[in-house]
Protein backbone atom coordinates (compact mmCIF):
# COMPACT_ATOMS: atom_id res chain seq x y z
CA UNK A 1 0.00 0.00 0.00
CA UNK A 2 1.39 3.41 -0.92
CA UNK A 3 1.50 6.50 1.46
CA UNK A 4 -1.27 7.81 -0.64
CA UNK A 5 -3.48 4.72 -1.15
CA UNK A 6 -2.55 4.61 2.98
CA UNK A 7 -4.09 8.46 3.45
CA UNK A 8 -6.58 7.53 1.74
CA UNK A 9 -8.10 4.72 3.63
CA UNK A 10 -6.94 5.93 7.10
CA UNK A 11 -9.18 9.21 5.73
CA UNK A 12 -12.12 6.62 5.25
CA UNK A 13 -11.76 4.77 8.44
CA UNK A 14 -10.10 6.01 10.76
CA UNK A 15 -12.19 5.67 13.55
CA UNK A 16 -11.29 1.75 12.66
CA UNK A 17 -7.82 2.91 13.22
CA UNK A 18 -8.42 4.75 16.38
CA UNK A 19 -9.25 1.13 17.67
CA UNK A 20 -5.48 -0.31 17.11
CA UNK A 21 -4.18 3.18 19.25
CA UNK A 22 -4.59 0.88 22.84
CA UNK A 23 -3.17 -2.54 21.59
CA UNK A 24 -0.01 -0.33 19.48
CA UNK A 25 0.90 1.95 22.35
CA UNK A 26 0.85 -1.88 24.48
CA UNK A 27 3.06 -3.31 22.51
CA UNK A 28 5.39 -0.58 21.80
CA UNK A 29 5.72 -0.02 25.92
CA UNK A 30 5.89 -3.33 27.18
CA UNK A 31 6.94 -5.15 24.55
CA UNK A 32 9.31 -2.89 22.27
CA UNK A 33 10.59 -0.41 24.19
CA UNK A 34 11.88 -2.82 26.84
CA UNK A 35 13.88 -4.61 24.04
CA UNK A 36 16.45 -1.74 24.87
CA UNK A 37 17.79 -3.45 27.57
CA UNK A 38 18.53 -6.27 26.50
CA UNK A 39 21.73 -4.77 25.86
CA UNK A 40 22.95 -5.42 29.45
CA UNK A 41 23.43 -8.95 28.31
CA UNK A 42 27.18 -7.40 26.81
CA UNK A 43 27.81 -5.17 29.59
CA UNK A 44 28.49 -5.34 33.52
CA UNK A 45 25.77 -3.95 34.86
CA UNK A 46 25.87 -1.56 37.60
CA UNK A 47 23.02 0.32 39.10
CA UNK A 48 24.64 3.03 40.20
CA UNK A 49 25.99 3.35 36.53
CA UNK A 50 22.63 2.51 34.60
CA UNK A 51 21.65 0.58 31.71
CA UNK A 52 23.50 2.57 29.38
CA UNK A 53 26.59 3.76 31.73
CA UNK A 54 27.39 0.56 32.73
CA UNK A 55 30.65 -1.56 31.64
CA UNK A 56 30.44 -2.92 28.09
CA UNK A 57 32.25 -5.97 28.06
CA UNK A 58 31.09 -8.13 24.69
CA UNK A 59 30.17 -11.64 24.90
CA UNK A 60 31.59 -12.25 28.35
CA UNK A 61 28.81 -13.28 29.74
CA UNK A 62 27.48 -16.03 27.19
CA UNK A 63 31.14 -17.11 27.73
CA UNK A 64 30.70 -17.49 30.72
CA UNK A 65 27.45 -19.33 30.74
CA UNK A 66 29.01 -22.20 27.98
CA UNK A 67 31.94 -22.22 30.50
CA UNK A 68 29.45 -23.27 33.41
CA UNK A 69 29.72 -26.85 34.32
CA UNK A 70 25.53 -26.20 34.69
CA UNK A 71 25.55 -25.49 31.06
CA UNK A 72 25.27 -28.84 29.55
CA UNK A 73 22.61 -30.29 32.20
CA UNK A 74 20.38 -27.34 31.63
CA UNK A 75 20.22 -27.16 28.32
CA UNK A 76 19.41 -30.71 27.63
CA UNK A 77 17.15 -30.49 30.32
CA UNK A 78 15.03 -27.63 28.16
CA UNK A 79 15.70 -29.24 25.44
CA UNK A 80 13.95 -33.23 26.40
CA UNK A 81 11.48 -31.65 28.65
CA UNK A 82 10.95 -29.44 25.59
CA UNK A 83 10.35 -32.06 22.84
CA UNK A 84 8.68 -34.66 24.96
CA UNK A 85 5.92 -31.96 25.73
CA UNK A 86 5.24 -30.93 22.40
CA UNK A 87 5.47 -34.61 21.05
CA UNK A 88 2.84 -35.71 23.07
CA UNK A 89 0.41 -32.58 23.90
CA UNK A 90 0.57 -31.50 19.94
CA UNK A 91 -1.01 -35.05 18.77
CA UNK A 92 -4.14 -35.01 21.16
CA UNK A 93 -6.29 -31.96 20.85
CA UNK A 94 -6.31 -33.11 17.43
CA UNK A 95 -7.10 -36.90 17.94
CA UNK A 96 -9.33 -35.67 20.42
CA UNK A 97 -11.17 -33.15 18.38
CA UNK A 98 -11.48 -35.86 15.28
CA UNK A 99 -13.53 -37.94 17.76
CA UNK A 100 -15.89 -35.59 19.01
CA UNK A 101 -16.57 -34.39 15.21
CA UNK A 102 -17.10 -38.55 14.73
CA UNK A 103 -19.57 -39.07 17.22
CA UNK A 104 -23.16 -38.65 16.73
CA UNK A 105 -24.82 -38.31 20.36
CA UNK A 106 -24.64 -34.13 20.35
CA UNK A 107 -25.78 -34.37 24.64
CA UNK A 108 -22.73 -36.92 25.45
CA UNK A 109 -19.90 -34.81 22.71
CA UNK A 110 -21.04 -31.53 24.72
CA UNK A 111 -20.49 -33.22 27.95
CA UNK A 112 -16.81 -34.45 27.27
CA UNK A 113 -16.08 -31.17 25.80
CA UNK A 114 -17.52 -29.53 29.15
CA UNK A 115 -15.60 -31.70 31.26
CA UNK A 116 -12.11 -31.51 28.87
CA UNK A 117 -12.42 -27.73 29.43
CA UNK A 118 -13.10 -27.48 32.85
CA UNK A 119 -9.17 -28.36 33.79
CA UNK A 120 -7.69 -25.23 31.96
CA UNK A 121 -9.15 -22.81 33.95
CA UNK A 122 -7.21 -24.38 37.52
CA UNK A 123 -4.33 -22.71 38.53
CA UNK A 124 -0.87 -23.56 38.46
CA UNK A 125 -0.40 -23.59 41.70
CA UNK A 126 -3.66 -25.50 42.43
CA UNK A 127 -2.59 -28.28 39.73
CA UNK A 128 1.21 -28.81 41.63
CA UNK A 129 -1.18 -28.98 44.90
CA UNK A 130 -3.18 -31.37 43.60
CA UNK A 131 -0.23 -33.45 42.11
CA UNK A 132 1.25 -33.67 45.06
CA UNK A 133 -1.58 -34.46 47.23
CA UNK A 134 -2.33 -37.61 45.20
CA UNK A 135 1.16 -38.97 44.90
CA UNK A 136 1.80 -37.90 48.64
CA UNK A 137 3.16 -41.78 50.04
CA UNK A 138 1.51 -41.64 52.99
CA UNK A 139 -1.88 -39.84 52.45
CA UNK A 140 -2.34 -39.88 48.93
CA UNK A 141 -4.94 -41.28 46.96
CA UNK A 142 -2.61 -42.93 44.55
CA UNK A 143 -0.27 -43.73 47.94
CA UNK A 144 -3.53 -45.41 49.59
CA UNK A 145 -4.48 -47.50 46.53
CA UNK A 146 -1.35 -48.68 46.38
CA UNK A 147 -0.42 -49.37 50.04
CA UNK A 148 -3.59 -51.47 49.25
CA UNK A 149 -2.75 -53.52 46.59
CA UNK A 150 0.83 -54.52 47.00
CA UNK A 151 1.42 -53.96 50.53
CA UNK A 152 4.61 -51.50 50.68
CA UNK A 153 4.73 -47.72 50.61
CA UNK A 154 4.35 -45.87 47.14
CA UNK A 155 7.68 -44.60 45.70
CA UNK A 156 7.63 -40.99 46.33
CA UNK A 157 7.60 -39.43 42.95
CA UNK A 158 8.88 -36.08 43.69
CA UNK A 159 11.91 -37.80 44.80
CA UNK A 160 12.70 -39.56 41.71
CA UNK A 161 14.34 -37.24 39.30
CA UNK A 162 13.09 -39.49 36.38
CA UNK A 163 9.61 -39.37 37.29
CA UNK A 164 9.27 -35.81 36.83
CA UNK A 165 9.07 -35.39 33.13
CA UNK A 166 6.15 -37.86 33.44
CA UNK A 167 4.37 -35.49 36.25
CA UNK A 168 4.84 -32.03 34.61
CA UNK A 169 3.93 -33.23 30.66
CA UNK A 170 0.75 -35.61 31.39
CA UNK A 171 -0.51 -33.30 33.62
CA UNK A 172 0.04 -30.47 31.40
CA UNK A 173 -1.53 -32.96 29.07
CA UNK A 174 -5.18 -33.36 31.53
CA UNK A 175 -5.19 -29.83 31.77
CA UNK A 176 -4.80 -28.44 28.50
CA UNK A 177 -5.91 -31.00 25.68
CA UNK A 178 -9.84 -29.87 25.96
CA UNK A 179 -8.61 -26.09 25.42
CA UNK A 180 -6.59 -26.91 22.70
CA UNK A 181 -8.95 -28.78 21.14
CA UNK A 182 -11.09 -25.92 20.41
CA UNK A 183 -9.76 -24.13 17.23
CA UNK A 184 -9.26 -27.87 15.74
CA UNK A 185 -13.13 -28.23 16.26
CA UNK A 186 -14.36 -24.51 15.44
CA UNK A 187 -12.00 -25.86 11.94
CA UNK A 188 -13.74 -29.19 11.60
CA UNK A 189 -17.12 -27.51 11.85
CA UNK A 190 -16.69 -25.20 8.53
CA UNK A 191 -16.51 -28.99 6.52
CA UNK A 192 -18.59 -29.18 4.06
CA UNK A 193 -21.61 -31.53 5.24
CA UNK A 194 -22.02 -32.54 1.22
CA UNK A 195 -18.71 -34.13 1.24
CA UNK A 196 -19.46 -36.53 3.68
CA UNK A 197 -22.90 -37.26 2.19
CA UNK A 198 -21.00 -38.07 -1.15
CA UNK A 199 -18.47 -40.19 0.47
CA UNK A 200 -21.16 -42.47 2.73
CA UNK A 201 -22.99 -42.67 -1.01
CA UNK A 202 -19.46 -44.22 -2.67
CA UNK A 203 -19.38 -46.38 0.09
CA UNK A 204 -16.40 -44.97 2.22
CA UNK A 205 -16.23 -46.13 5.86
CA UNK A 206 -16.84 -43.45 9.00
CA UNK A 207 -12.63 -43.76 9.89
CA UNK A 208 -12.09 -43.40 5.75
CA UNK A 209 -13.54 -40.07 6.08
CA UNK A 210 -11.77 -38.72 9.02
CA UNK A 211 -8.56 -39.49 7.48
CA UNK A 212 -9.95 -37.95 3.66
CA UNK A 213 -12.03 -35.37 4.71
CA UNK A 214 -11.50 -34.39 8.17
CA UNK A 215 -8.14 -34.20 8.63
CA UNK A 216 -7.08 -32.68 5.70
CA UNK A 217 -9.48 -29.49 6.59
CA UNK A 218 -7.63 -28.98 9.78
CA UNK A 219 -4.08 -30.16 8.59
CA UNK A 220 -3.34 -26.10 7.75
CA UNK A 221 -4.24 -24.90 11.26
CA UNK A 222 -2.28 -27.77 12.67
CA UNK A 223 0.75 -26.84 10.95
CA UNK A 224 0.55 -23.07 11.88
CA UNK A 225 0.31 -24.00 15.19
CA UNK A 226 2.82 -26.43 15.27
CA UNK A 227 5.24 -23.41 13.65
CA UNK A 228 4.36 -21.24 16.65
CA UNK A 229 4.81 -24.30 19.03
CA UNK A 230 8.12 -24.76 17.97
CA UNK A 231 8.68 -21.22 18.27
CA UNK A 232 8.53 -21.20 21.43
CA UNK A 233 10.25 -24.85 22.39
CA UNK A 234 12.41 -23.51 24.41
CA UNK A 235 10.11 -21.94 26.72
CA UNK A 236 9.36 -24.49 29.70
CA UNK A 237 6.68 -23.20 31.62
CA UNK A 238 8.62 -21.65 34.27
CA UNK A 239 5.86 -21.70 37.01
CA UNK A 240 4.76 -25.20 37.23
CA UNK A 241 8.91 -26.39 36.42
CA UNK A 242 9.97 -23.84 39.96
CA UNK A 243 6.91 -25.44 41.69
CA UNK A 244 7.58 -29.05 41.07
CA UNK A 245 11.60 -28.61 42.00
CA UNK A 246 13.10 -30.07 44.90
CA UNK A 247 16.72 -31.27 45.72
CA UNK A 248 15.61 -34.28 45.18
CA UNK A 249 14.92 -34.24 40.96
CA UNK A 250 16.55 -30.94 40.56
CA UNK A 251 19.04 -32.85 38.23
CA UNK A 252 16.00 -33.24 35.64
CA UNK A 253 13.84 -30.55 36.66
CA UNK A 254 16.77 -27.69 36.38
CA UNK A 255 16.08 -25.99 33.00
CA UNK A 256 16.69 -22.39 31.46
CA UNK A 257 13.63 -20.20 32.61
CA UNK A 258 14.01 -21.72 36.09
CA UNK A 259 18.13 -21.39 35.91
CA UNK A 260 17.57 -17.35 34.69
CA UNK A 261 15.43 -16.45 38.14
CA UNK A 262 17.71 -18.25 40.13
CA UNK A 263 20.40 -16.02 38.83
CA UNK A 264 19.15 -12.61 38.30
CA UNK A 265 16.48 -12.40 41.07
CA UNK A 266 17.19 -14.33 44.30
CA UNK A 267 18.73 -12.87 47.27
CA UNK A 268 22.51 -13.07 46.78
CA UNK A 269 23.03 -13.26 43.33
CA UNK A 270 21.09 -10.93 41.18
CA UNK A 271 23.13 -10.85 38.12
CA UNK A 272 21.25 -9.68 36.12
CA UNK A 273 23.70 -9.32 33.08
CA UNK A 274 24.07 -12.65 33.04
CA UNK A 275 20.49 -13.54 33.26
CA UNK A 276 19.59 -11.42 30.55
CA UNK A 277 22.78 -13.10 27.98
CA UNK A 278 20.93 -16.62 29.31
CA UNK A 279 17.32 -15.30 28.07
CA UNK A 280 18.43 -14.06 25.19
CA UNK A 281 20.37 -17.01 24.29
CA UNK A 282 16.84 -18.98 24.63
CA UNK A 283 15.13 -16.45 22.82
CA UNK A 284 17.51 -16.76 19.78
CA UNK A 285 17.68 -20.48 19.80
CA UNK A 286 13.63 -20.13 19.74
CA UNK A 287 14.16 -17.40 16.76
CA UNK A 288 16.22 -19.76 14.84
CA UNK A 289 13.92 -22.89 14.94
CA UNK A 290 10.98 -20.64 14.14
CA UNK A 291 12.62 -19.54 11.05
CA UNK A 292 13.69 -22.49 10.35
CA UNK A 293 10.03 -24.77 10.29
CA UNK A 294 8.47 -21.57 8.66
CA UNK A 295 11.03 -22.14 5.85
CA UNK A 296 10.38 -26.00 5.65
CA UNK A 297 6.73 -25.53 6.01
CA UNK A 298 6.30 -23.14 2.68
CA UNK A 299 8.99 -25.29 1.14
CA UNK A 300 6.94 -28.71 1.54
CA UNK A 301 3.34 -27.45 2.00
CA UNK A 302 1.36 -24.44 1.57
CA UNK A 303 1.20 -23.34 4.79
CA UNK A 304 3.16 -20.49 6.78
CA UNK A 305 3.04 -17.63 8.76
CA UNK A 306 4.53 -15.60 5.82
Amino acid sequence: MTSSNFKRDYLQNWQLYLFLLPSLLFIMIFAYIPMAGVQIAFKEYDFNLGVWGSEWIGFDNFRRFFDSYQFSAIFWNTIALSFYVLVASFPLPIILALLLNSFPGKRFKKWVQSVSYMPHFISTVVIVGMLIQLFNPRTGAFGALYTFLTDSMLPDAFGKPEAFRHLYVWSGIWQGIGWSSIIYIAALSSVDEELHEAAQIDGASRFQRVRHIDFPSILPTATILLILNVGHIMDVGFEKVYLMQNDLNISKSEVISTYVYKVGMTIGSGDFSFATAIGLFNSMINFALLITVNLASKKFSNSSLW
